[in-house]
Formats: structure tokens, C-alpha cells, sequence
């Protein structure tokens, strides 16, 4: 095989969608697996809806993706430049050689030309297109005019009733005819390419071997192809991966039904190998069917013809259950450098090795941290009723208060075994419905009726702070 070359290239014009993520995966991993090259390339030519920082944005996104590119903006591979808004001489050259071999012709029409032209087709209900006006213009009174000054685009030159065809390595063969495509834009009025261009002429002069990309550029394939034969280019293999769902399987993965940005999850707690390992799971199987899978596993077995063609619904509930699986994972030492960012500024951070190991096992994400460990430092809010568990009398649960603390406050070694053996003695001595007071004891110390191990928190609560809590919890009683 010739040597492998992919890419990807955003656009800085807002935050990178999951699913772009995960196609930038995938041709990563295609690449790394034939010892070639994944390159980064910036699409930003369209400067109205360009974001300040975007650049920036998107290849600080895909390092905290754990994922890095061999050539781009910052790693120059002989191939640059690799932002497209320093390349638009190239594109225009490109365009004036296509106007020159006859492939492509200056445009002149005004946009209310235009307009009234599709006003027109609409009305005799027909698909709007260009009419190729322009087309026949000879070429040396159509350069006197852009000598003049007259305002310009050059268009493709599409051949009529022409076959294309191309095989796609997820879904196969796909053919159109060449009636059906319009005689596109390649170089806008300002100067600018258009998308269709500027990456046919980036992929090719780039070395791009594979084109792996969301299944909404099928249709733009064939463009690109009549413009890849009309430079007389090779053609890369092309592969379009599906779209992902939304959750609930029903339409493309959107922003109005949640947060769809890469760095939104990163943000609210997935940790990114796991948001990695997800990727690889949705709509394609390792071999032996195992769901939690490295990044170098990937490399080694992922190919794009094992993909699925049909789109695949975003199961958050998978993700939960792996990032769950990868935290597990963690030492302790990991998970406290991970979780920082989510810890509250009112937790004791002397604690927080103490407590970690107590909740490692309830976290399905990074932030829920906050949640299982408020009541470590906020004092508990519940209403005395709850404290009457079993439909227990008050008098019994103030019995067994009073008597806790006296247990308490008489431990010499605070440690988890004396603790426990002294509660649990207290408990059989005394008779006490055991699921009955245990919970008692637990939303006295917490307010809550899940926790961590019982007695493992009270350890982390400490002795005054843990007296302190079943005091008040006698006196909502009395």
C-alpha cells in the first residue's frame, strides 16, 4: 500500500462536535495502524462565522483527547501551509488552470440574475440550478471583462450525462449522473474558494490518501471527484461514516437535545479514554466482541470496511457504564489528579485521599464528586422524621442516640475496627432492629440514605464532628 495519508480539517467556526471527534479517531488510527500519517488541517475561509481563538480551541480539544497529529498548523511536513486562509493563491491558481484547460469558466451573473432564475425554475416546479449562462462565453472576452474590473466567480465546468461512479469502503459502490450536479462555484467574487476546491486541492496537493468523513458529503463526492478527473488527479479512496443519533435514536445528534460539543463531556466528568474507547464501540466490534479496548488495540484491529453503514444512537448509558469502568481503573493517585477540577472549594482537602477510595466505586462521572461528598462539609438537612425509620417509636431512636454518642465519646483509638465493633456491639446488646438503626445512624451522620460504607465515613467525619451531628440529631427529636 502506498503510504497512508488522513486527515482532518475543522473548521474554527465553534466547538468540535463529538461525532467530528470520533471521525478524527478513526482516521487517526487508520494511520497510525499503516505506520503513516494523520495530518490537521484548519478549513477556515469562512471568516463570518470564524470564532476567535477556534484554531487554538481545536487543537487544544484533541490533546486533551490524548490524540496528536503529525503534521498541521505547529508540525510543518512539506506540506504546508496548513491553514487554508494562507493558501488561497494556490486555490486561485488552481482555478485560472481550469479556466485555462477548459474545464471551468468565469461567471458573471449578479445575484438578482440569479434570484429572479430561480424564482423562475421554482415556479415551472423544477430543482433550482444554475442555467449556465456563462458557459459559453468565449474565453478571451470573458478575461477582457475581469481585466475591466467586472465582478467574477469561476464555475466547474460539469460534462453532461456522464456516469460517476466510486466505490465507498463502508457501503460500496455509489454511482450518480453528472445531470443531477450543478456547474458549482469554485472561486467566489472575494477571492475565496469554495469548500468543494479548496479540499480537492488540499487532499491532493497534501498526499491524502484516504478521505474518511461524515456520511453528509456522499453527495459532494461526485463533485469532488469530476474535479479531481478535471485536473487529471488520482482519485484517494473515499469512506463516509455515519452520522451519530441522539440518544433516543431518533434524528442526527444535536445541540437542541443536549450538549454535543467534544469538550462538553470532558468538562462534565468522562474521562477521555473513555469518551475514545465509546468511539470505537459505536458502530463497529473488535473481533472477539470485547467492549473496553486501548488505543492501541484500536490501531491494531480497526479497519474502515468493518464499519457499519447505519447510524447508531449516542447510548448514554454505555458511556456511563465505560467511564465507570475506566475510573475503576484509576489508582488513587490518578483519580485525584483527574478529579480535582470537580472537587468544591468547601471541601477539605486533607480529606480527600481519605474519601476517595470510599467513593471510587459509586462514581459514574468525574463530577459527581461533589454530590457523594457534600455532606462531608455541609451540615446535614433532613426533616426528624426521616430519622424514625421502620416506623419506630422517637423514644427508642433518642434511646439509641444517646446511647451511640456515649459509645463514641468513649473510644480511645479512633480507628475503623474499634469503631465498628463498638457500634455493632451496641447494636446486638441492645437488640436494635439492625436495618433500622444502621439507617438511622446514616442519615444522622449524613442526611443522607446512601452514602459510602457506613463506617469507613464516620472514620473520614471524625470523632467531634461525628458527636457533634448525632447531638443534632437528638435534639430535631426532642
Amino acid at each position: 500500500m502506498t503510504c497512508v495519508r488522513t486527515r482532518m480539517a475543522p473548521s474554527p467556526t465553534g466547538e468540535m462536535h463529538v461525532g467530528s471527534m470520533a471521525t478524527l479517531l478513526k482516521n487517526y488510527a487508520f494511520a497510525k495502524k499503516h505506520g503513516g500519517q494523520f495530518i490537521l488541517r484548519i478549513e477556515d475561509t469562512d471568516k463570518e462565522r470564524e470564532v476567535a481563538g477556534g484554531v487554538a480551541a481545536i487543537q487544544e480539544i484533541i490533546h486533551r483527547y490524548g490524540l496528536d497529529w503529525d503534521e498541521g498548523p505547529d508540525k510543518d511536513g512539506s506540506f504546508g501551509p496548513y491553514i487554508q486562509s494562507e493558501r488561497l493563491a494556490i486555490y486561485k491558481q488552481a482555478a485560472l488552470d481550469l479556466v485555462a484547460n477548459g474545464k471551468a469558466y468565469y461567471c458573471f451573473c449578479s445575484k438578482e440574475r440569479l434570484s429572479d432564475v430561480k424564482k423562475q425554475q421554482l415556479a415551472d416546479k423544477k430543482p433550482p440550478h444554475y442555467d449556465r449562462h456563462c458557459r459559453n462565453i468565449p474565453l478571451k472576452e470573458a478575461q477582457k471583462r475581469v481585466a475591466e474590473g467586472e465582478s467574477y466567480v469561476i464555475r466547474l465546468k460539469v460534462p453532461e450525462n456522464q456516469t460517476i461512479t466510486f466505490t465507498d469502503l463502508i457501503r460500496g459502490q455509489i454511482t450518480f449522473n453528472s445531470n443531477l450536479i450543478d456547474d458549482q462555484i469554485l472561486l467566489k467574487s472575494d477571492g475565496y474558494p469554495t469548500y468543494h476546491l479548496a479540499v480537492v486541492v488540499d487532499d491532493h496537493l497534501m498526499k491524502i490518501t484516504h478521505v474518511m468523513r461524515g456520511e453528509e458529503w456522499i453527495s459532494s463526492t461526485p463533485k469532488h471527484i469530476l474535479l479531481y478527473q478535471a485536473f487529471a488527479w488520482d482519485i484517494p479512496i473515499f469512506a463516509h461514516i455515519p452520522v451519530f443519533l441522539n440518544p433516543d435514536g431518533k434524528g442526527k445528534m444535536s445541540k437542541r437535545k443536549g450538549m454535543v460539543s467534544a469538550a462538553s463531556f470532558l468538562d462534565r466528568g468522562y474521562l477521555p479514554e473513555a469518551m475514545l474507547n465509546f468511539f470505537m464501540i459505536l458502530g463497529w466490534a473488535k473481533k472477539d466482541q470485547q467492549e473496553v479496548i486501548s488505543l492501541e488495540e484500536y490501531i491494531r484491529e480497526f479497519e474502515p470496511s468493518d464499519l457499519s453503514s447505519n447510524s447508531v444512537a449516542f447510548d448514554i448509558q454505555k458511556l456511563n457504564w465505560l467511564n465507570g469502568v475506566y475510573i475503576r481503573k484509576l489508582s488513587i493517585e490518578q483519580l485525584k489528579t483527574h478529579i480535582l477540577p470537580f472537587v468544591s472549594a468547601n471541601f477539605p482537602l486533607e480529606k480527600l485521599e481519605e474519601v476517595l477510595p470510599l467513593i471510587q466505586e459509586r462514581l459514574v462521572t468525574l463530577a459527581d464528586f461533589d454530590q457523594l461528598t457534600k455532606f462531608f462539609y455541609t451540615t446535614p438537612n433532613y426533616e426528624p422524621t426521616s430519622l424514625l425509620q421502620k416506623n419506630v417509636s422517637k423514644e427508642l431512636v433518642i434511646e439509641e442516640l444517646k446511647a451511640t454518642i456515649d459509645s463514641i465519646q468513649s473510644l480511645t483509638i479512633w480507628s475503623l475496627p474499634h469503631l465498628e465493633k463498638a457500634i455493632r456491639n451496641l447494636q446486638e446488646k441492645n437488640d436494635w432492629h439492625k436495618g433500622q438503626f444502621f439507617m438511622m445512624l446514616r442519615i444522622a451522620a449524613t442526611g443522607e440514605k446512601a452514602t459510602p460504607p457506613l463506617f469507613a465515613t464516620m472514620i473520614v467525619l471524625g470523632q467531634d464532628l461525628l458527636i457533634t451531628r448525632l447531638q443534632e440529631a437528638l435534639n430535631k427529636l426532642v
